[in-house]
């Protein structure tokens, strides 16, 4: 499969694409053979692509995604898809079934069971279908929501960069690959990366051993998403902070990918480093007003405003 000819894209996210069951509104895990009703449940689109997606569409940005679907959900995906505006004509439609993730959301965080289905197929993919990847690479940045290895992205990153557009990455909490040496090399080939806090700890020991992780890898811009508390970002040899505006939170699945989608936009943009961040904080706390990832996604007008009341000098 080829990108449409002629399509130019702000921003090409690729990864994994799940369908979410979202439990929240309670507050307590029940202990083994106990119950516990939750006051909402969702059903979604899930995965960090397609909230990414979604939230750079629904700030305005022209979005291509790229990532497999199982045959028995197809339709499904293409039709919620559209309602945001992004395109599902480069997604692989795969024999066997969609992945599935069960999201158990409290005020505080969240837990996820995930099943990958043709997800684990991806790397695969991708590294099969050159062209593909230059199409991918016909936008101003590539995001990659996916856990690439060492070696594909080897393959992978020079091609998607060879058009000039710039590359980020956010693994998700995939243990094996943050607990994985060898993936170092993956993150010295990104412009930016996007890791929370609890995976920036994994990869390093603390997040400030992250960013200095980072800046000896050459990486020129290394964040840490915080949650609640804000971001850290290193640029160069300087340390941005910000901190998260304060919203009413309903469920934060999503809010990390909603912050990825708000600093890349905010990137192309040309905002200065502290600026970036807060974009970002805005678009991830906004993310977190409703059930589920894509429902409470901000427009610019919205991010705008909150900005603007947050962090106005």
């Amino acid at each position: 499969m080829a990108v449409q000819a002629g399509m130019i894209y702000d921003v090409t996210v690729i990864g994994e694409i799940y369908l979410d069951h979202v439990f929240s509104g309670f507050e307590a895990w029940p202990n083994p053979g106990e119950e516990i009703f939750t006051e909402q449940y969702a059903w979604e689109l899930g995965g960090g692509a397609v909230t990414t997606a979604c939230a750079l569409s629904r700030l305005g940005r022209e979005v291509n995604l790229i990532g497999i679907v199982g045959e028995d959900q197809f339709s499904v995906v293409e039709a919620r898809l559209a309602s945001f505006g992004v395109s599902a004509a480069n997604l692989c439609r795969s024999k066997g079934r969609s992945g599935v993730t069960v999201s158990i959301s409290t005020r505080q965080d969240r837990s996820f069971f995930t099943y990958r289905g043709v997800n684990q197929n991806l790397s695969r993919y991708l590294t099969q279908e050159k062209p593909l990847l230059q199409g991918a690479s016909a936008a101003r940045h590539v995001h990659l929501a996916m856990p690439l290895s060492a070696a594909d992205c080897s393959m992978v990153v020079p091609i998607l960069k060879s058009q000039g557009a710039t590359v980020s990455i956010d693994v998700g909490h995939h243990l094996e690959w943050l607990q994985n040496k060898q993936n170092l090399e993956v993150l010295r080939q990104m412009d930016f990366t996007l890791p929370n806090e609890k995976e920036a700890v994994i990869l390093a020991g603390t997040p400030t051993d992250y960013l200095q992780l980072c800046r000896s890898l050459g990486v020129h811009r290394s964040l840490v998403k915080m949650g609640a508390a804000g971001a850290v970002m290193m640029v160069g040899n300087e340390e941005h902070r910000a901190a998260s505006p304060d919203v009413k939170t309903v469920d934060t699945t999503g809010a990390g990918d909603a912050f990825d989608a708000g600093f890349i936009d905010a990137v192309l943009s040309g905002l200065p480093p502290k600026q970036c961040l807060e974009w970002a904080c805005v678009c991830g706390a906004l993310s977190t007003r409703a059930v589920g990832a894509l429902d409470a996604l901000p427009t610019r007008t919205e991010a705008e405003a909150v900005c603007e009341e947050n962090y106005a000098a």
